[in-house]
Formats: structure tokens, C-alpha cells, sequence
């Protein structure tokens, strides 16, 4: 089990989660110390951060309501305005203005939805990280 662990940490250390911090024994730790003083502070950062780089959790956002959107209903208006200015089937350009406008809406909110989700990632490895290092820095560590 101890060996196990050893070999896991020396897996996750080597990880870009871990690119920006920089942990120096700064009480003379021997590396065998260090090691088992990291693997030791990884799972405290994961138990007390809720957050494990090596399975991060699927981040969900809300679900957006799928009735008819205000970009639907203002390009479907746009599309008639347009048709009535035109001469042309004004029922024809208003279904394709909303479906413009319906598309627009989808692309906004789906990127929405990502950064929410980048948003939520990036929460959750700078908790890991000051967790970790706070535990680091309280074995005798200097933590960069």
C-alpha cells in the first residue's frame, strides 16, 4: 500500500497540475520524506478541496429553458420587417429570421456553458493547489 502510494505520487507530481508550485524541503527532509510528505498532502488537498486533478468531476451546468427564446422571437420579427421591406413572403422571413436567431442563441449559450464549466475547472485546481501547499508549508516545506 505505502509503495503504491509512493509510486502514485511520483506519477502526479510529474503532472502539469502541479507545473506551478515548487516545493522545497526547507528543514533538511530527506527525498524519501518529501515524497511520502507529498503523497500525504495530496490526498488531505483532495479530501479538504473536493477536487482530485487525477479524476476531476464532471462539471454540470443548468439546464437553459428550451421555449421560444427572445433572439427566436426578435430574428423572427427582423425576418418579416425584411420581407415586408422586400416585397417577399413575409411568413417565410420571419421562420428563417428566427431560425437565425434561435442559432445565435444556441451558439451563446453553449459558450456560456463552457466557460461556466472552465470557470468551475480552474475553482477547483486553485483550491487543490493552496490546499496542498498550506499542508506542505505545515510539514516544513517551502511551497512556490
Amino acid at each position: 500500500m505505502f509503495r503504491a502510494t509512493l509510486l502514485l505520487s511520483a506519477f502526479l507530481f510529474s503532472m502539469p497540475v502541479f507545473a506551478q508550485q515548487y516545493v522545497f524541503p526547507a528543514e533538511g527532509q530527506s527525498p524519501e520524506q518529501q515524497k511520502q510528505d507529498e503523497a500525504m498532502c495530496y490526498n488531505w488537498a483532495v479530501e479538504n478541496s473536493g477536487y482530485d486533478p487525477v479524476n476531476p468531476p464532471d462539471v454540470q451546468v443548468a439546464a437553459q429553458p428550451s421555449g421560444p427564446s427572445g433572439a427566436r422571437v426578435r430574428g423572427a420579427a427582423r425576418g418579416a420587417v425584411i420581407g415586408e421591406i422586400t416585397h417577399a413572403d413575409t411568413g417565410n422571413a420571419a421562420i428563417a429570421g428566427a431560425v437565425i436567431g434561435g442559432s445565435r442563441d444556441r451558439r451563446s449559450r453553449r459558450a456560456q456553458q463552457e466557460q461556466a464549466v472552465v470557470a468551475a475547472e480552474e475553482s477547483g485546481k486553485d483550491s487543490f493547489n493552496n490546499a496542498r501547499a498550506a499542508c506542505l508549508e505545515g510539514k516544513g516545506y517551502s511551497v512556490k
